[in-house]
């Protein structure tokens, strides 16, 4: 037995009580050793520091505004996902609770626009929500839109030698004959925001059942394992099944699916948190993989799924895609926190894929030319979901 499965099968009672500098040197841990510079990504989205000063379809985005992703290397190095987890699972447990359930995100498709892997150029097209709710599961929400810009400077470069068009056209993966427009105009702030009443469900639960889970990491395993829907990545039909009819990489994507609804938008307690992140270090082949920057610029911990055919979040359901991709979990160990979802091309499309027959009988055939992602290079980011606010608190929504 090494060291981190003797840390895994601790009792919970002593990671709930042991202060992370005390995990920290019994596992040899410490944010900020050197050692071998690592190969790794950095994500940096310049365009997202503007302030926010408004909701749907609100958000003053000034034209220039341009979201920079950069490939080098992470001189930082990578901690074991048991150390990093279960720090952040102490941290976790320590955050205070409140009166309403904070969150507010934003979310971004990385879009490519041109015929040419030469000349085309890369868009980011981005949205984002915020919702507050209560503890007895009443909650508001809102939608909010951003205009779509380019990814990086050679991006924009690009963007602007094909004349800066403002709605430039895409191919639509549905149809080959067809196309969708990007928006990438800047937007007024001047409409307020829609806010809208919430009832949502988180797989199933309530914000009642949510506060009931299990806080110990094997039994809240136990307990989502009983969890109905349909969790394949290509399901043959859409009746809802167990999730603990899932075996191996399928069973850990599905969980990691359940585990970022409970660490971002579910109204989950302190407690239970902790026991998500704890419950995320035992799952074979998660690896950590040293120091990144989230899409807005906060430093973080990258945690890798033992995935390579996950969907990125927003694109498209696994029969409509043609690529395999990574998930990366961004968490701020210190805080306890999930900072962002981020996915990266494994294998970008290639080929081509039947699609069910159209509402008029019509042939349709999923190919690679038309994917929005058509162009990316193995590593590249697809998506990315940012949790800019994940917090329980006394304040008053502000509306």
């Amino acid at each position: 037995m090494d060291e981190l499965d003797a840390l895994r099968q601790m009792r919970t009672a002593l990671a709930e009580e042991e202060h992370p500098d005390r995990i920290a040197l019994r596992t040899n841990w410490r944010a900020g050793t050197r050692e071998r510079p690592r190969r790794g990504f950095r994500v940096q989205l310049g365009g997202f520091r503007i302030p926010l000063v408004s909701m749907v379809a609100t958000a003053a985005v000034v034209t220039s505004a341009v979201a920079v992703v950069t490939l080098r290397s992470d001189p930082e190095p990578a901690p074991q996902n048991g150390n990093v987890l279960l720090v952040a699972a102490t941290n976790a447990q320590k955050a205070p609770i409140g009166k309403y359930w904070h969150v507010k995100k934003r979310s971004g498709e990385i879009k490519a626009v041109g015929k040419k892997a030469s000349t085309h150029y890369r868009v980011d097209s981005r949205q984002g929500g915020e919702i507050w709710a209560e503890r007895n599961g009443k909650a508001i929400q809102a939608h909010r839109e951003f205009a779509d810009v380019p990814v990086t400077a050679e991006d924009k470069r690009r963007w602007q030698a094909a004349g800066s068009p403002e709605k430039p056209r895409i191919p639509d993966p549905d149809d080959a004959n067809d196309y969708v427009m990007l928006d990438m105009t800047p937007r007024g702030s001047q409409t307020p925001p829609a806010w809208y009443p919430s009832d949502d469900r988180y797989f199933g639960l309530t914000a009642a059942q949510i506060a009931k889970l299990p806080t110990e990491p094997r039994a809240l395993e136990e307990a989502l394992l009983n969890l109905e829907g349909v969790w394949r990545a290509v399901a043959t039909s859409n009746k809802p099944e167990p999730l603990r009819a899932l075996h191996g990489q399928d069973r850990v994507r599905a969980l990691s699916d359940v585990t970022v609804t409970l660490l971002s938008t579910a109204p989950a307690p302190p407690a239970v948190r902790a026991a998500v992140f704890r419950m995320l270090a035992a799952q074979p082949g998660v690896k950590a993989e040293g120091k990144v920057t989230d899409p807005i610029g906060r430093t973080g911990t990258a945690v890798s799924l033992p995935l390579e055919t996950t969907m990125p979040l927003g694109l498209y359901t696994a029969p409509k895609q043609l690529a395999t991709y990574r998930r990366q979990m961004i968490i701020d160990p210190d805080a306890g926190t999930l900072l962002a979802i981020r996915h990266l091309v494994d294998k970008p499309p290639r080929g081509r894929k039947k699609l069910p027959s159209g509402d008029l009988g019509q042939t349709r055939w999923l190919k690679a030319e038309n994917m929005p992602d058509r162009f990316h290079r193995p590593g590249e980011l697809a998506s990315y979901e940012v949790y800019e606010v994940t917090e329980w608190t006394n304040a008053e929504p502000q509306r």
